[in-house]
């Protein structure tokens, strides 16, 4: 097993085990757990930012975009840093910057302070963005690659059960009460008086996110020492596809993250905006993201159970797009919660592409599994991207007309994304 700063030859995902190691996978299993419990606390923070800071949504939506921002910027880093320390010590680097990121984002959001709020949101996307170029093509070939969409579903319930109780923990401990307070604030007498209430209202968050990051800082310690299988690159008969034959795969592969994971924040952390744009109560539209939660782990309930058994990745992902679009098209033709239920929906549509896009994605790159693999992160940008551009739009088209003008193209790309995917993993 590798030991810290062995290199990545030693320690990358760069060729599949034949049988899967299910006590590593679980020890995953926690990994992806706080990975869906962080992410997922993006949705209700764009509500509490919002009120603390004052912020219309646009600025409101900066909190998701400078989170996934950090993952384009710092995927490729990432993989030279784990070239240099190995897998363990690199995740545990990872998990260090996510504990130092939570402690500075509850220091100076009760505080008030947004743009030092941000930059500690920076970092701790900075540190998944470490994690996940770790982990993804490593949990990939954890096993054979024909069911690295098996394993990553398995990760995703974890990943999932996690980010569905995240908002209702911050919603209940964190942002109860929230349509009285912003009530409240619109009627203070003064400015004086407006601020206190925000004051107090801001303190809230301090407490929990210290203890976040004192509990991601033993968690560090804890991955650290734990044991991980060698998976060695130099055993992989794929390993001499050429870079030039492997930047087509790669490309398209981090457009289909970008699309999918602009979709996945649309219908997690943008939810609760959606449902206000219908008036609904602040109260609770606060909970909204982890009603997409639980639609996401049925959803990756089922893939565990279908993929490869009954039906291919690939197949899976095309049957998965269609559902993405036929669910938007349902939230534009209704109204109030029964829209907002199509949108929740799209969380089954979207549970199983982001496990059948990596595998695909960095299938056959041999050696340069780790590059792919970062590029495929970089797409984590689209997360930022396309709700910036729900947020803009929103007001003067019609906040359902532009949620349907997004995800409709990105399913779309994502459709044939699944159809051409494996004769492109195949050229070279």
């Amino acid at each position: 097993m590798p030991t810290p700063g062995q290199s990545s030859g030693q320690s990358s995902a760069g060729a599949a085990l034949e049988t899967t190691p299910w006590g590593s996978v679980f020890m995953f299993c926690g990994l992806f757990a706080i990975f869906g419990f962080v992410t997922w606390l993006n949705g209700p923070l764009i509500t509490f930012s919002k009120l603390a800071f004052s912020l219309s949504d646009i600025e409101a939506f900066l909190v998701p975009s400078v989170f996934y921002l950090s993952y384009f910027f710092l995927a490729l880093p990432s993989a030279f840093i784990l070239r240099k320390t190995g897998m363990k010590t690199g995740m545990a680097l990872g998990l260090l910057a996510m504990a130092v990121g939570a402690a500075g984002f509850g220091q100076f959001a009760s505080m008030r302070l947004f743009p030092p709020t941000l930059v500690s949101l920076f970092v701790i996307g900075a540190g998944l963005s470490l994690l996940q170029t770790a982990s993804n093509p490593y949990i990939s070939v954890l096993g054979p690659i024909e069911s690295g969409a098996q394993r990553i579903a398995l990760l995703g319930i974890f990943n999932k059960l996690a980010g569905a109780a995240a908002p209702v923990l911050i919603g209940t401990f964190i942002l109860n009460g929230i349509g009285h307070m912003q009530a409240q604030v619109d009627a203070a007498p003064t400015a004086a008086a407006r601020d206190l209430l925000l004051d107090a209202f801001a303190a809230r968050i301090h407490l929990p996110y210290l203890l976040m990051g004192a509990f991601l800082a033993v968690i560090a310690v804890l991955v650290y020492k734990s044991p991980l299988p060698n998976i060695s690159d130099d055993a992989n008969p794929g390993s001499g596809k050429s870079f030039v034959a492997a930047i087509p795969q790669m490309f398209f592969g981090f457009l289909a993250i970008f699309f999918y994971v602009g979709v996945e924040v649309m219908a997690g952390d943008a939810v609760g905006t959606y449902g206000n744009g219908f008036n609904l109560p602040l109260d609770q539209t606060k909970f909204f993201t982890s009603f997409t939660m639980v639609t996401m782990l049925i959803g990756y309930l089922c893939g565990l159970v279908a993929i490869p058994r009954f039906i291919s990745q690939e197949k899976y992902l095309t049957f998965s797009a269609v559902l993405g679009i036929l669910f938007s098209v349902g939230a534009f033709l209704t109204k109030g919660y029964t829209s907002v239920a199509f949108v929740w929906a799209l969380g089954f549509a979207n549970a199983m592409m982001w496990p059948a896009i990596f595998p695909l994605g960095i299938r056959g790159l041999g050696k340069l599994t780790e590059f792919g693999a970062a590029f495929l992160v970089m797409g984590i940008i689209g997360g930022a991207v396309i709700p910036q551009l729900f947020a803009h739009f929103k007001d003067q088209y019609g906040f359902q007309l532009v949620f349907l003008c997004l995800m409709v193209p990105a399913y779309l790309y994502i459709f044939l994304f699944g159809l051409f995917a494996a004769r492109l993993a195949k050229r070279g």
